[in-house]
C-alpha cells in the first residue's frame, strides 16, 4: 500500500490511476494517522515551492514526515515539486525546503546563445541514468518521460543524482539517497515508461 500525500498541490488522481492500472494499491490522504501508518508514501506537487511548504507546515505533515523518513527509513518518492521539497531551499521562495537531501533549487538560467529555449521546460525528454538503483531497474534502452518544470535540482554530492537531462544544459532530473528518492519528471503522465517507473519503486524498496 502506497499513501500519495495531499496536501493541496498535484495531480493526485492520475498518480493514483496509474498505480492502479500497475496493479498496486494505493490510497490519497491528507491525515497524520495515514501518514504514520504509510509503509511507504509519494510526495507529488506542481506550482510553486513556498506554497508547498506552506501547506505542509500549516496542515502538521513536517513534523511526522521527517520521523516516517529520517528515523523509521521510511521509502518516499518526490514528484515534481515534491522533489523539490526534498531541498534545503529553492530561488523561487523564502521558506526552507525540508531539507533530507544536500541541494538547493534554481531556475533554469540561459545564455544569450540558448534564448530560444523556452521556460518551463515542458513536454517529452529522455534521462541520462548516472548510477544503479532500484528506481531504475530494467527501464528500456530509450527512457523518456514528461517535463513540466521552470526549476531544476543542484545536488551538493555528486552520489545523490541518479539521472542527468538536457535542456541547454545537464540538470538533475532524479535523486536517490537511501530511501530518499526523488523525480523531476512526471512518471504518472509517461506512459510505459512512468508505469515501469512507479512498479520499480512499488516492488523494491
Amino acid at each position: 500500500m502506497i499513501t500519495i500525500i495531499d496536501y493541496g498541490t498535484g495531480n493526485l488522481g492520475s498518480i493514483k490511476n496509474m498505480l492502479k492500472k500497475i496493479g498496486v494499491q494505493s490510497i490519497i490522504s491528507n491525515k497524520i494517522p495515514d501518514i504514520e501508518r504509510a509503509e511507504k508514501f509519494i510526495l507529488p506537487g506542481v506550482g510553486a515551492f513556498n506554497n508547498g511548504m506552506k501547506n505542509l507546515r500549516e496542515m502538521g505533515f513536517v513534523d511526522v514526515l521527517n520521523h516516517k523518513v529520517l528515523k523509521d527509513k521510511t521509502p518516499v518518492l518526490g514528484i515534481c515539486l515534491g522533489m523539490q521539497l526534498l531541498a534545503r531551499e529553492s530561488e523561487e521562495g523564502q521558506l526552507p525546503g525540508l531539507g533530507w537531501v544536500d541541494a538547493h533549487i534554481k531556475r533554469f538560467h540561459f545564455d544569450n546563445s540558448l534564448s530560444n529555449l523556452k521556460i518551463p521546460h515542458m513536454g517529452w525528454n529522455t534521462i541520462e541514468i548516472k548510477k544503479e538503483n532500484n528506481l531504475m531497474k530494467d527501464l528500456y534502452e530509450e527512457n523518456r518521460f514528461y517535463f513540466v518544470h521552470s526549476y531544476h535540482l543542484v545536488a551538493e554530492k555528486e552520489y545523490i543524482i541518479l539521472s542527468k537531462t538536457g535542456y541547454g544544459y545537464k540538470f538533475v532530473s532524479s535523486i536517490a539517497e537511501g530511501n530518499i528518492l526523488g523525480v523531476q519528471f512526471h512518471p504518472e503522465k509517461s506512459h510505459k515508461f512512468g508505469m515501469k517507473l512507479l512498479s520499480n519503486f512499488a516492488g523494491a524498496f
